[in-house]
């Protein structure tokens, strides 16, 4: 063995719990996991690294966020404050269209410049697979640079990168009143454009955003291209897309807060993962949560991401948001650990390299300065982190 991490308490996440090893240790070798279990039964090894009694998670993974974008919003926000709602500053020209024209000013070694703090805020907090949308270019040239700026994201830091297309995400302005006609342009020249540097096909089904017709024929092109989709769905209505793209097996759902028993039936025969967001729930003062009882009582695996975006989530810490998870939506310790480890790769089609600890894995782990899970959970604005270790590296 390479490297040896011992004298540990250790969250496997395998099984349907925290999969938790009350005396444990973890053997790497050549950046995989090799060996999992009690110290008692412990391997040789190169090196070998005394945990001291911390906790050990899988590393964690964001599994939706917006990070490359040019520009803030700051002024949008303060707007809502005085009384104005997300739907009239979108159709002022704000939101979504503000952000497209401050991204497609910027070349795409500006918007890895301006991403990379984000990303740094994540990897402090322990995250080692991120996943980045486009969406802010809407056009072909500024949708496949912001996919090349998420790729070179992973490049500069040492961090999974989970690029996915989200052209149909706004209808941009030169389309107003003709969204079909945009919706060709991203179904017979921006997917097909995207193969080889997206991993998933995303869109926007809202009334702001495009109906479920027009996302089922962004579906049928991603289909055709070979790549899987996920869709945010049911944030401020609902349209059916959750349904829908379970109906296109998708790898997840997002949002979610107005989805109905139909939708959670079709998401638990599909295996769509819900991915709710309650830092665009809390940010945008919602009222209305996702129904996360229904989703459990169905098995519908959950994840929490960040969502990290200029206009509705503009957050980095993905500690923030198990904490919110929990306070908000419900949701207990051992769901809001999962939500950031195995249920988020799941959501990103990755769960048989990472989100468990277990032989043959990535070794992506987070130690952490305490030893009961619920730690996690249970601060706010505290980061607990002592080590990050991707692919056996300690960075």
């Amino acid at each position: 063995m390479d490297r040896l991490w011992t004298n540990a308490r250790i969250a496997t996440l395998t099984g349907d719990g925290l999969g938790l090893i009350e005396r444990g240790a973890i053997a790497v070798r050549d950046g995989r996991i090799a060996w999992v279990g009690d110290v008692a039964d412990v391997p040789e090894a190169a090196e070998v690294i005394d945990c001291e009694g911390r906790l050990i998670t899988p590393g964690l993974i964001d599994c939706h966020t917006h990070l490359v974008h040019g520009g803030s919003r700051a002024n949008e926000w303060a707007m809502r404050l005085e009384g104005a709602t997300y739907e009239e500053i979108a159709r002022a020209g704000g939101g979504i269209v503000s952000t497209m024209r401050a991204t497609q000013a910027m070349d795409g070694a500006a918007l890895v410049e301006s991403a990379l703090p984000r990303l740094d805020a994540l990897i402090a907090e322990g995250v080692t697979t991120i996943e980045i949308k486009s969406g802010y270019g809407l056009t072909l040239d500024d949708e496949i640079k912001m996919l090349r700026a998420a790729r070179a994201l992973g490049k500069v830091r040492n961090v999974r990168v989970a690029a996915t297309l989200l052209a149909a995400h706004a209808v941009p302005p030169e389309y107003k009143g003709n969204a079909d006609a945009y919706v060709d342009l991203v179904c017979e020249q921006i997917i097909p454009a995207s193969v080889g540097l997206a991993d998933a096909i995303d869109g926007f089904c809202e009334g702001i955003g495009f109906s479920p017709e027009q996302i089922a024929r962004v579906f049928d092109a991603a289909k055709a291209a070979g790549l899987p989709v996920k869709l945010h769905a049911e944030q401020l209505s609902h349209l059916g897309g959750a349904s829908l793209a379970a109906s296109y097996r998708a790898l997840s759902a997002d949002h979610l807060e107005h989805i109905d028993a139909a939708d959670i039936a079709a998401m638990a025969e599909a295996g769509t993962v819900a991915v709710l967001l309650p830092g665009a729930y809390y940010f945008m003062r919602e009222t209305r949560k996702p129904p996360v009882a229904g989703l459990r009582d169905a098995g519908v695996p959950i994840a929490l991401a960040t969502d990290c975006n200029p206009g509705t989530s503009p957050t980095t810490s993905l500690l923030l948001m198990l904490n919110m998870g929990a306070t908000l939506f419900g949701l207990s310790v051992g769901e809001c650990v999962r939500a950031v480890t195995i249920n988020a790769a799941r959501a990103l089609g990755l769960q048989g390299e990472i989100g468990t600890l277990e032989s043959g894995k990535a070794a992506d782990l987070a130690i952490w300065n305490i030893t009961e899970p619920a730690e996690l959970v249970y601060r706010i604005g505290f980061n607990p982190l002592h080590a990050r270790i991707k692919d056996g590296q300690c960075n």
